[in-house]
């Protein structure tokens, strides 16, 4: 094992005093008092409390006062950590060791007795084959995962001839509970280093434009219906999906055309899923390939040039106990593509640059207006991902396969919007519901936009030949109906075919630059459609 002495991690600018994060350290024995020699360091940075218990006495006290107060992230180490993971509503950082804190405790170790003993949790400690071979220690590693387990290493340890323990701090209690000397693994550096984690992973959700975590017990049915709007069929076939799958941690695949409100599902899932993390969103067809896997998986100091000293929390640890909504999931690049595999087979996330992988609990719900299926077949999308991704499926209808919704929608944009409800007079609002809506409720919404500006409150009910001025759109043929399917999949559009390099142009010019009545007009997403462009660059 190649041993990386650490540098200093840079110190992140101190936020406003008004608006500090909340940090809640966990542990019991020797941690507490390393805890407490660094705790000073960061209180002008965070607002600290120390919780000094372990386990179940940990997860009902935290329990009990996020009833009561905020907290942002907690952070514990070893077999505590492990146990407060996935039993916290709040994103949990660990502290660990490093190559470097195991050559100084082993050091230590050996300078009170020859033959030591090596006891962590499960999760703790690279492998150290090589170090121990080079030094010519005589170490005997255990690991545990339960206190039952870490209590019957040291009793064997200590028959089998063992002198010294290094280990957590469970270790150590257990070791002189039978009168064995202990060194604790950790460092005051291992501790610094969690807590710069713990900051930047404060950082990285506000970037994220995620809310911090509150207490939130699973969001009732109606909350639910108020995030996608319309009483028809289809629509209520969509809301029902999202009410049967949200409980249930599998993975969601969610498809439509652009415009149709697959974020919107993704968050009511969420919302009715009852889990206490965040909701993360990130679209794979916005970023490049470099910066995207350094975004969703994280990096370690070093891992490339340009790498931020101390490394960065990715998106998927972001979202550890809550959400992970992956939207144009068909641009992710394939070799992230396993990447993100090994994260929903193993719940584990490696860093880029890391050696040892964190666990995570995330639920992830992906999104495409492609066809999936086509790119398997045309070898641009790992088939086991597909598979994996598409364990639950809920499809999204087109606005013109719903369009006797478009009314309800009027009304609730334009309230939305501060105004009173739709003032289209009957003509308008029946050419409306003929329309063919190729940006689907997106265009919509922009549509809503445009009218509000145009048309001010106390004009009046809104006749069809001025609607027509201002959209001039509708000039052409109602569009033909769609067949009401019973199942929404029968209503997805299928993704357009790409124009030639001329046409697009064309088409760009004719809407004066405008991008956003270009998506509309072709069907496709701003992602798409910048894509498209680049590839004309």
């Amino acid at each position: 094992m190649s041993i990386v002495l650490p540098r200093s991690r840079p110190r992140l600018p101190d936020p406003d005093p008004g608006h500090l994060p909340v940090i809640w350290t966990v542990s019991v024995s020797r941690l507490t008092g390393l805890l407490g020699d660094v705790i000073p360091e960061f209180d002008r940075r965070a607002r600290i409390v120390p919780i000094n218990l372990g386990f179940e006495e940990a997860v009902d006290v935290i329990g009990q006062r996020l009833r009561r107060e905020h907290c942002d992230v907690v952070i514990a180490g070893g077999s505590n950590a492990a146990y407060l993971r996935s039993r916290l509503e709040v994103p949990l950082v660990p502290i660990q060791a490093n190559g470097f804190d195991l050559m100084e405790a082993l050091a230590r170790a050996r300078r009170i007795a020859p033959r030591i003993g090596l006891v962590t949790h499960a999760t703790d400690v690279p492998t150290f084959g090589s170090f121990q071979h080079s030094f010519g220690l005589d170490i005997e590693h255990r690991r545990f995962v339960t206190r039952e387990d870490a209590r019957d290493c040291i009793a064997d340890m200590r028959a089998n001839g063992i002198q010294v323990i290094v280990g957590t701090g469970m270790a150590i209690d257990h070791a002189e509970q039978v009168g064995l000397p202990g060194v604790l693994l950790y460092s005051a550096e291992s501790v610094r280093q969690a807590f710069e984690h713990a900051l930047e992973l404060t950082q990285t959700l506000a970037r994220s434009g995620v809310a911090s975590p509150r207490r939130r017990p699973p969001a009732r049915r109606h909350e639910v219906d108020r995030t996608l709007l319309g009483d028809s069929p289809l629509m209520q076939q969509v809301r029902e999906r999202i009410a049967l799958y949200a409980p249930h941690d599998s993975t969601v695949l969610v498809t439509g055309a652009t415009g149709t409100g697959k974020e919107l599902v993704a968050r009511g899932l969420h919302a009715a899923s009852g889990r206490a993390g965040r909701f993360v969103a990130l679209n794979c067809g916005a970023i490049s390939e470099s910066l995207l896997e350094a975004e969703l998986f994280g990096y370690t100091e070093g891992a490339f040039t340009g790498a931020r000293r101390g490394g960065r929390v990715g998106l998927v640890e972001a979202a550890d106990g809550g959400t992970l909504f992956l939207d144009e999931i068909g641009e992710l690049p394939m070799p992230l593509q396993t990447r993100l595999l090994r994260v929903l087979e193993e719940r584990e996330v490696l860093r880029v640059g890391a050696t040892e992988p964190t666990a995570v609990d995330v639920r992830v719900v992906a999104a495409t207006l492609q066809s999936l299926e086509s790119l398997v077949e045309a070898q641009r999308f790992r088939r086991d991902l597909y598979y994996r991704l598409a364990a639950l499926r809920i499809a999204l209808p087109t606005l013109q396969a719903r369009q006797q919704d478009v009314p309800q929608l009027l009304t609730h944009f334009f309230q939305q919007l501060g105004q009173r409800p739709s003032p289209l007079d009957a003509a308008a609002t029946q050419r409306l519901c003929g329309y063919a809506w190729p940006g689907n409720v997106r265009e919509l919404r922009n549509l809503v936009d445009r009218l509000r500006i145009h048309w001010p409150q106390d004009a009046g009910a809104l006749p069809l030949p001025q609607l027509l001025h201002w959209m001039p759109e509708l000039e052409a043929a109602p569009a033909a109906r769609l067949p009401m399917q019973g199942t929404a999949a029968a209503a997805i559009a299928i993704s357009p075919p790409r124009p030639d390099s001329d046409a697009l142009r064309q088409l760009l010019a004719d809407c004066n630059g405008n991008r956003e009545q270009v998506c509309a007009r072709l069907g496709i997403s701003r992602t798409t459609l910048w894509r498209w462009l680049r590839a004309d660059v």
